[in-house]
């Protein structure tokens, strides 16, 4: 049977091996301690955030059976969340997230989406490849250790475009499109309060400021009651403030937050941050993913779409029907 190496277990490298075991032999490769990727959820002196990924929506005809198929588990559940738009401090708009456009969430967190997609699957944790070569016909997989860790016909990269570039070998034919992928950044702010906040809307997209969103974790289907409070900047200052310290990027975060709920935050009692190098990227308009069938090389991920669930469910989807074809 053919062997596949998926290096990555976030959504799309999960979509992917999910598509094709039963029509190969695939392990993947997570230098992580979980799955899910930017599906991440951080428990911490009690508390619990969704300090990546905040919510979805399914909009292609797949991804909406594979959503169903989720509701059908109670792996998900829709967010009725009061929402709200501001301009600075402001509200400018608010609505109530309801069935007309469903808003869904993991439960009891949005980690729970990757584990549930792993379980059938063979994942090795905490293990980050290093290096790809030739081997005859197949592809050998080294760890930072120099050990090998297989050999495998076909090798799929669903790291961020920029890691994949310097991952896979040069015989990849699309290196030169990986390139040209830019994903952006951003820094996720983490409190947790004993009481909650005079904040009387659940999630909010901010403009106007440093910060581009705000939710109360903890108000999310099946959350824990502590008090969690969830912001992260906008891409544009992260980006210019990638290399900041954490305590100063916390600081900055943190009056940010608090001119726009006009809250004190003093009474904190977890704070944190969460650095995201590769966290977005805008529409593409290239291909849904990049499988170079002469040499078994493939790269995935929701860069080749728009930063999105979906759009990483799509390009592992879309890899698998392709791949699937030649097995």
């Amino acid at each position: 049977m053919t062997r596949i190496a998926v290096i990555g277990a976030g959504m799309a490298g999960l979509s992917l091996a999910s598509a094709l075991r039963d029509h190969a032999e695939i392990m993947l490769f997570e230098k992580s301690r979980g799955y899910g990727g930017r599906m991440a959820t951080r428990y911490s002196d009690g508390y619990q955030f969704d300090h990546g990924a905040q919510f979805f929506i399914a909009r292609t005809r797949e991804f909406k059976s594979f959503v169903q198929t989720l509701l059908d588990e109670h792996i998900i559940a829709p967010w009725e969340a009061h929402f709200v738009e501001l301009t600075q401090n402001k509200i400018t708009y608010e609505w109530i997230w309801t069935n007309e456009v469903p808003h869904y969430v993991a439960v009891p967190g949005m980690n729970a989406l990757g584990k549930y997609m792993a379980k059938p699957l063979n994942v090795t944790l905490q293990t980050r490849v290093k290096r790809i070569e030739k081997n005859g016909q197949a592809w050998r997989l080294f760890d930072e250790d120099s050990h090998s860790l297989g050999k495998y016909d076909w090798v799929i990269s669903s790291a961020p475009a920029k890691q994949g570039t310097e991952l896979l070998p040069t015989e990849f034919r699309y290196h030169n499109e990986l390139r040209s992928k830019r994903m952006i950044g951003c820094y996720s702010l983490m409190l947790g309060f004993s009481q909650p906040l005079a904040i009387d809307w659940d999630a909010a997209l901010v403009k106007d400021m440093d910060i581009s969103w705000i939710c109360n974790n903890s108000n999310k289907p099946g959350r824990p009651d502590n008090y969690a409070l969830l912001a992260h900047a906008t891409n544009k200052w992260a980006e210019a403030n990638m290399d900041m310290p954490d305590r100063d990027v916390q600081r900055y975060l943190i009056e940010q937050l608090e001119q726009i709920t006009e809250c004190s935050m003093a009474a904190a009692e977890h704070r944190s941050i969460h650095r995201w190098r590769y966290a977005n990227i805008r529409k593409q308009d290239g291909a849904q993913s990049y499988v170079d069938m002469d040499n078994r090389l493939a790269a995935i991920g929701d860069w080749c779409i728009k930063g999105r669930i979906e759009s990483a469910f799509q390009s592992g989807h879309h890899a698998a029907q392709q791949i699937r074809g030649l097995l």
